[in-house]
C-alpha cells in the first residue's frame, strides 16, 4: 500500500534471499502493480426543440470510478433555424432537420459507441403552443427519424417537456456549488426563450413555499437528498411570443390583411414576422407616438396579473440569467458578449429608455430592440417583482458548457438507463 493506504501491489511473494549462520539477512519482494481502474467513457445526445430553433447537444462523459458521478469532459453544440414548430404543416421537412443534425452526431461520437449512445429529443414552448394534432405529427416524425438512426433510442425518447421539468432540469444542470451554497442570499435561475420564460430557485424562506401556488413548488431528488424548488414556466411569455402579445397579434384572426401596430416599434417600420409557422404583418404607428413610456404601458398588459411574484425575490437575491436576457444585453451594449457579466435590474431599465427614445440609432441592430428591452424590464420588475438593485449574472456558458436544461436531462437519462 502507498502512504494513503491504497493498494498498489498484488501477488506479493516473500523469499528468503540469504542465510548466514542460520539467520535471514535479506528478503526479496516480488509483486505485480495493480492496474488502474479503466475510466469509462460514454456519450449522450440531447435535442432541444425550442420555438426559434432546434439545438443538438452531444456530450462526452468520463466516469473514473463506478461509485462516483460521471464528469462532463466535452460538449459539441450545433443549432438550426427555424424551430420544429415552423414545420407544423410539413412534418417530413421538420424530420429532415433532425437528420441533418444526426449527421453531426455520427461524426462526433465514435462508431463503436453508437449503439450505446442514447438519443433524446425534448420539445419546449414552440410545440406546446401548437394544436395538439400538429405537435403530435411532428413528434411522430422525429421518432421515426430516431428509429432509423444507429443510436440507442430509449423509451419515451421523443416528448413534449412541461414547464416544471424545464426549470428543474436547468437547476440540475447548473453548478451545484453555486446554487446550494451556504450564502444567505437567494440564488436562482432565469431563462427567457422564444415561447416561454422560466424561473427556478431554492427557497430559503417558508413564506415563499406557503404563499406560492401549489404547482409552483416541485420536489427534486438530487444526491440522496430531497429539495423543494420554486419553479415555473410561463408559456406565451417568451420573448417572441411576448412581441406578438404586445402587438395584439397572438391568437388574432384576419392575419391575411390585418396590420398590427405598436409604439415600441420605429414609426416607419413595417415587416412580415413569422413565429411558429404563422406570418404576421407588423409596423410602427406612422402618425402616432413612439417611446419608452407608451411602450411600457403596452407591455404591461402582457405581464400584469399573469406572472406570480415570489415572496423571496423582493429581498437580497442573485439570479443567473440566460438565453435572450443575455442576447439582448449584448446587443444593447450592457455587457461584452465574450465574457458576460453582472448587472442590476435597473441597468436593463436605463438602457431600455435609451433604446426606445433613440430608436433610429438602434434600428440597425434590431427594430424590436426597444420592445424587447422594455419587455425584459417589465417582466423583471412588474412581473417577478425584483428590486432595481437585484444582481443578474448574465452568461452564455458556464464552465464552457451551453447554459440550458439539456445537460441535466441527459444526465437524468443515464441515471435511469443501464447501457452496456
Amino acid at each position: 500500500k502507498d502512504e494513503e493506504g491504497k493498494n498498489i501491489a498484488k501477488n506479493i511473494s516473500l523469499f528468503k534471499k540469504k542465510k548466514k549462520d542460520g539467520k535471514i539477512v535479506g528478503r526479496q519482494v516480488v509483486y505485480q502493480p495493480v492496474p488502474e481502474a479503466s475510466s469509462r467513457v460514454f456519450h449522450g445526445i440531447m435535442f432541444d426543440a425550442g420555438s426559434t430553433g432546434t439545438r443538438i447537444h452531444i456530450y462526452k462523459f468520463i466516469q473514473k470510478d463506478p461509485v462516483e458521478l460521471p464528469v462532463l469532459d466535452n460538449e459539441m453544440y450545433h443549432a438550426v433555424k427555424p424551430g420544429l414548430s415552423a414545420y407544423k404543416d410539413n412534418p417530413e421537412e421538420g424530420g429532415n432537420t433532425i437528420r441533418q443534425l444526426l449527421k453531426i452526431a455520427k461524426k462526433t461520437v465514435p462508431e463503436e459507441e453508437w449503439r450505446r449512445t442514447p438519443v433524446v429529443l425534448k420539445a419546449t414552448a414552440g410545440l406546446r403552443l401548437l394544436p395538439e394534432d400538429k405537435a403530435s405529427a411532428l413528434l411522430k416524425e422525429v421518432q421515426e427519424v430516431f428509429d432509423e438512426s444507429p443510436f440507442f433510442v430509449p423509451n419515451n425518447s421523443v416528448s413534449l417537456m412541461n414547464g416544471t421539468n424545464e426549470g428543474s432540469l436547468t437547476l440540475c444542470f447548473f453548478s451545484i456549488g453555486h446554487l446550494y451554497s451556504n450564502t444567505r442570499r437567494t440564488v436562482g435561475i432565469l431563462d427567457l426563450g422564444g415561447g416561454s420564460t422560466q424561473i427556478t430557485f431554492l427557497p430559503k424562506s417558508k413564506k415563499t413555499i406557503q404563499s406560492a401556488p401549489s404547482n409552483y413548488i416541485a420536489r427534486f431528488n438530487l444526491f440522496n437528498h430531497t429539495y423543494q424548488l420554486y419553479t415555473h414556466s410561463y408559456l406565451g411569455n417568451g420573448l417572441y411570443a411576448a412581441r406578438l402579445a404586445t402587438l395584439g397579434a397572438l391568437g388574432a384572426d384576419g392575419l391575411d390583411w390585418k396590420v398590427f401596430t405598436s409604439s415600441c416599434l420605429p414609426k416607419k417600420f413595417r415587416e412580415d414576422v413569422t413565429f411558429g409557422g404563422t406570418t404576421y404583418k407588423v409596423s410602427g404607428i406612422p402618425d402616432g407616438y413612439a417611446g419608452y413610456k407608451l411602450c411600457y404601458y403596452e407591455v404591461m398588459k402582457v405581464i400584469k396579473g399573469i406572472v406570480h411574484q415570489p415572496y423571496e425575490v423582493k429581498g437580497s437575491s442573485i439570479f443567473y440569467a440566460f438565453s435572450y436576457y443575455f442576447d439582448r444585453a449584448v446587443e444593447s451594449g450592457l455587457i461584452d458578449g465574450s465574457r458576460g457579466g453582472a448587472i442590476e435590474v435597473r441597468d436593463f431599465k436605463k438602457r431600455a429608455k435609451e433604446v426606445c427614445n433613440k430608436m433610429t440609432k438602434y434600428r440597425a441592430i434590431s427594430p424590436f430592440l426597444c420592445m424587447d428591452m422594455t419587455y425584459i424590464t417589465c417582466l423583471l420588475k412588474e412581473g417577478f417583482g425584483f428590486k432595481e438593485n437585484t444582481v443578474l449574472q448574465l452568461a452564455k456558458k458556464v464552465n464552457n458548457v451551453e447554459t440550458s436544461w439539456a445537460l441535466g436531462a441527459t444526465f437524468d437519462y443515464f441515471r435511469n438507463l443501464n447501457i452496456h
